[in-house]
């Protein structure tokens, strides 16, 4: 598909139409819905798309600039630690206004086939740029790990990134919480990655990594195994009563 140059119109449509996906879901979702949201007809809406499949490949589009906008490495310093904070922050702030993306991918495929060719592309180019960031991390002395457990670690983190938005939706879908998609609960991812690569952190991360790691998850806050047992002992109760 041929990236067509923004208009006004277009702007919001494609606006409109993410808003509508990640609170509803994609499936939910249909071009009427949106051209409702946007009063306006659904032919004015099919003038600047053919169909729904056009809008999600353009918001797909959008993310992946950003996504590799964000994972750029500086070339001109040596990497520091606030460094990496700044990409989780990035990564995840882009994962919550895109949620749909990730959440609904295996049904946006059959969908828009284009889609994913474009996603493997993406995800082989997301893959490369953070295996690079680690290297500036060993570098600069932040990180420790050998060629064979660097090509696991991204791979994990991309592994969970790409499917804690999925873990989240399908958790509450099942228990009733309703709460765990927040996005404090995405947020939450972070404290994961940075779980996965503390046996790998050295140097100045090492000494911040406490910190770090309280940032994303205050030592009273529960995290996501404790909300969804509590949500399931709530609804075997709930359950229980109406029997």
């Amino acid at each position: 598909m041929a990236v067509i140059a923004p208009t006004k119109t277009r702007d919001r449509i494609l606006q409109a139409s993410l808003e509508l996906f990640n609170e509803r879901g994609e499936r939910n979702v249909t071009t009427n819905h949106i051209a409702q949201a946007l009063g306006m007809s659904p032919g004015n809406l099919y003038y600047h798309f053919r169909n729904k499949g056009e809008i999600i490949f353009e918001l797909f589009l959008r993310y992946e600039q950003a996504m590799s906008s964000w994972l750029d490495v500086p070339h001109d310093r040596p990497m520091t630690w606030q460094d990496k904070l700044g990409y989780f922050e990035s990564i995840f702030r882009g994962l919550w206004e895109y949620r749909f993306l990730h959440r609904d991918l295996e049904q946006l495929f059959a969908g828009t086939p284009a889609l994913r060719v474009r996603y493997s592309a993406f995800a082989a180019l997301s893959m490369r740029q953070a295996h690079a960031i680690y290297q500036g991390m060993i570098a600069a002395g932040l990180v420790e790990a050998t060629d064979e457990e660097l090509d696991a670690l991204v791979l994990n983190i991309w592994v969970l990134a790409t499917s804690w938005t999925t873990f989240l939706h399908t958790t509450a879908a099942h228990t009733g919480a309703s709460d765990l998609m927040g996005e404090q609960m995405l947020r939450y991812g972070i404290y994961q990655i940075i779980c996965l690569e503390e046996p790998y952190v050295r140097g100045e991360a090492l000494v911040h990594l406490a910190d770090i790691k309280a940032r994303y998850r205050a030592p009273d806050a529960p995290g996501p195994l404790a909300l969804i047992a509590n949500a399931v002992q709530k609804n075997a109760g709930m359950v229980s009563s109406s029997q």
